[in-house]
């Protein structure tokens, strides 16, 4: 399991603009996953949702995850990389996201995590841009890639 990088102090991240912060943990995406996912968001599309016609119809062989799962799954797979003390933290958006290689059911993932950006919001926080980057074990291209944005409040 990964050991996230622990930042005590919202000041420390200005010296790793730049920097790889890490990689998380392998995690399988599995049918039960993409279903629930599909009922959450009341995306039902039989290419994620019906195994056997799938397997007959799909140029994939099997079902394949939402991209927008695969985008989802980042705040879980951050905390495994990096966890910054602040007392609060908020969302802002994920901006230029890519969808480029299909997730199928069974297919592991895990994200990159890098530093790209940071600069002050007001109430004395800052704004993170971590680029994140999303790998299927064994393929050449990444699943997605966008930019997250966090702002942290100390």
């Amino acid at each position: 399991m990964a050991t996230p990088r622990i930042i005590d102090d919202l000041n420390e991240m200005h010296a790793l603009v730049g920097e790889k912060l890490g990689v998380s943990d392998w995690l399988q995406i599995t049918q039960e996953r993409i279903d629930l996912f599909a009922k959450a968001t009341d995306d039902d599309q039989w290419i994620h949702t019906d195994p056997e016609r799938a397997k007959v119809e799909s140029p994939y062989g099997t079902t394949i995850a939402h991209g927008h799962l695969t985008m989802s799954l980042a705040p879980m797979m951050l905390a495994q990389i990096v966890q910054v003390k602040a007392s609060m933290l908020v969302n802002p958006g994920v901006e230029r996201i890519r969808l480029r290689t299909p997730v199928k059911c069974g297919d592991r993932v895990r994200m990159h995590c890098t530093l790209k950006a940071l600069r002050k919001v007001p109430g004395g926080g800052l704004r993170a841009t971590l680029a994140t980057s999303f790998e299927v074990e064994g393929a050449k291209r990444p699943a997605a890639f966008g930019d997250m944005l966090l702002a942290y409040f100390p």
